[in-house]
């Protein structure tokens, strides 16, 4: 299991870099559009703490 998991995160690391190296600009869009999700996930949990205190 542990040398599957491990084949795994390779093989990702290798897709990611083959990515960023044929295609910068869409690497780049993708990026930040994770950071757009995180960021508004992160204002919702806000939002719902503040109304859940109050």
């Amino acid at each position: 299991m542990a040398q599957a998991k491990k084949i795994g995160m390779y093989l990702l690391i290798v897709f990611v870099l083959y990515t960023i190296i044929t295609s910068p600009d869409r690497a780049g869009e993708l990026v930040q559009i994770g950071f757009d999700g995180i960021s508004t996930a992160a204002k919702g949990v806000g939002e719902f703490m503040s109304r859940l205190v109050n």
